[in-house]
């Protein structure tokens, strides 16, 4: 299963792949005659003193010298094209699955691993399949070949050949079984390495601002010492590979040495056909050297191959159906008896019989307490998960209907935490829709109350944000993923806690462009400020995954003692202040 998967990934490399084999076949024929014409030169030239013989079989041995070295390079070359192809395959292949991925299938993984898979392991796959389609043809096509003419010329001394390649045969089984062991448990170690390296730099300044240095430094040696342990202890038995050969090498020699000279004395051999057959001995022996390590990286790269053919093989939770809607007629938003939980029956349900209609163009408001389910509930909404029972309408259909793209273009969610990526601003903003004219870019940052800070840069729309945004404040940069959303002109924009770094007067000052900008879309804040949903048409109280009142503002600091407990305490800490 795991071979199929990777092979469906040589894709157009296949011709490449078949030329290098090609190649590879031709130079192991020629290569193999040289030593016959080397044994001719010397009977039939150099005994004999004929040098006609020497110049004519010296000629013929240029030739095919010429022609091995030139299929040699040939099978290079394509060899290099067949596997990096194959790697540039895999990654492409890994990258795209994993942007269909839901968030439950990404939960599977962890950051650094889906890393892991697509840099280390795949360079190992790679290296193995350049083997495999080079390697692996022309060692064992070159050991049957010398054995064939090691026994055409002497069958009695061709019989040391087999006993070398028993012994070593048994020798690298022992070592492939057992450094195979260990590299199984080595890739995942290098997930928890790549892991720590990650969290390190992506939080760099906490870990200055409280002196974990030392902390972090000890956890990256712990995750290094890990990996150097079983490493040592893999080469430690890939490390018996030269000394069994050279073992084999030298027995042979030894043997052939002895042996052959009898059979030259007593005229059974030739001094030209011993010359061949210590060439055929070299070339038996070296191509079991180059089995025993492209055998030791197949199986290093096995390993390799499961992890990346996991991810090949993971299919989304969430698809569009057959027939999808593809137009999202309004933005009004119905749970209709909405269960949910994170393992889909079998886990504690984190929202409870969901049951409320928000019409098309209001603005509802979502407080409540910390783990209170605020942001799984819309979540639900752009279909980012599936409930476990009842069903969320879109527009007036299940939003189960619809296709996956054509829904969450029409839902904007803007996350507390939203990402910049390094770019300019303009770059930044046009995720948002990359046709966006700058005017158009403007006056969605006009909206976001963006403008005026962006205008205060030198280079205002083309100031180039670092990765992460590091260079812009928290505030500016939620406004700045206000402004992206607000260029998708959706139907329902969700503010998920995502002003909640930007001051109460700005924080009013976006929601009253939003009240008379965007009249018709769909507008849900959640926050954990009483003063930035207070004037929404109405209010979800949340408590604990189901509904504890959904009302407006004034309602519910008569009917709700939890929207009333959180009015009350963050106006006394005001009015204190």
């Amino acid at each position: 299963m795991v071979v199929k998967t990777l092979m469906r990934q040589i894709k157009q490399y296949k011709k490449d792949s078949f030329l290098t084999m090609f190649f590879v076949v031709v130079e192991v024929i020629l290569e193999i005659l040289i030593p016959l014409l080397m044994a001719r030169i010397i009977d039939l030239g150099i005994e004999a003193r004929d040098i006609n013989a020497v110049y004519k079989y010296g000629f013929i041995m240029f030739i095919i010298a010429i022609g091995t070295l030139s299929t040699g390079f040939l099978a290079g070359k394509y060899a290099a094209k067949a596997s990096t192809g194959f790697a540039a395959n895999l990654r492409d292949g890994m990258y795209t699955n994993i942007q269909s991925f839901s968030f439950s299938n990404i939960d599977k993984y962890s950051t650094a691993g889906l890393v892991t898979r697509l840099t280390t392991d795949v360079t190992n796959v790679q290296i193995a399949y350049q083997m495999i389609i080079r390697m692996c043809i022309r060692a064992p096509m070159n050991l049957v070949c010398a054995l064939t003419m090691a026994f055409m010329i002497n069958h009695e001394l061709s019989l040391i050949f087999v006993g070398a390649m028993g012994f070593l045969i048994v020798v690298l089984g022992f070592i492939m079984v057992t450094a195979t062991r260990y590299f199984n448990q080595v890739f995942p170690k290098y997930d928890d390495l790549n892991e720590s390296v990650q969290e390190n730099v992506v939080a760099i300044r906490v870990v200055k601002s409280f002196v974990r240095e030392k902390y972090e430094n000890e956890k990256f040696k712990r995750a290094a010492k890990n990996i150097y342990r079983l490493f040592v202890k893999a080469e430690s038995v890939l490390a018996l590979n030269n000394p069994a050969m050279m073992t084999a090498v030298y027995g042979c020699i030894l043997l052939l040495s002895w042996l052959g000279a009898k059979s030259v004395v007593g005229g059974t051999l030739t001094t030209g056909e011993l010359t061949t057959l210590f060439s055929y001995i070299m070339n038996i022996l070296m191509s079991l050297m180059m089995l025993s390590m492209a055998f030791v990286m197949i199986t290093m790269s096995f390993a390799s191959g499961r992890r990346i053919a996991e991810v090949l093989n993971e299919k989304s939770d969430l698809v569009s159906p057959e027939h999808a809607l593809k137009t999202v007629k309004s933005g009004s938003v119905t749970f209709d008896h909405v269960t949910f939980s994170y393992k889909h029956g079998t886990g504690e349900p984190v929202l409870r019989d969901i049951d409320i209609h928000i019409h098309s163009g209001e603005t509802i408001g979502i407080i409540g307490g910390t783990g209170s389910a605020k942001s799984t509930l819309v979540s639900l909404i752009s279909r980012l998960y599936d409930v476990d029972r009842g069903s969320v309408i879109v527009g007036g259909e299940d939003v189960r209907k619809y296709d996956l793209e054509v829904l969450r273009n029409e839902v904007a969610v803007v996350l507390q935490n939203n990402v910049l990526f390094s770019g300019t601003i303009l770059q930044n903003l046009r995720w948002g829709n990359e046709n966006a004219t700058l005017e158009e870019c403007q006056e969605a940052c006009r909206l976001a109350c963006a403008d005026d800070f962006i205008q205060d840069f030198p280079d205002k729309y083309n100031t180039y944000i670092e990765q992460g945004g590091t260079n812009v404040s928290g505030g500016q940069k939620q406004r700045l993923c206000i402004a992206r959303a607000l260029l998708k002109k959706p139907k329902i924009l969700i503010l998920d806690d995502s002003t909640s770094a930007v001051d109460t007067a700005t924080d009013a000052s976006i929601q009253k462009s939003f009240e008379e900008r965007i009249p018709d879309t769909t507008k849900i804040i959640i926050s954990q400020r009483v003063s930035s949903v207070q004037n929404a048409d109405r209010i979800i109280v949340l408590n604990d995954g189901v509904i504890d009142d959904f009302d407006t503002h004034e309602n519910l600091l008569k009917t709700s003692e939890i929207y009333r407990t959180i009015y009350e305490t963050q106006t006394k800490g005001k009015e204190e202040a």
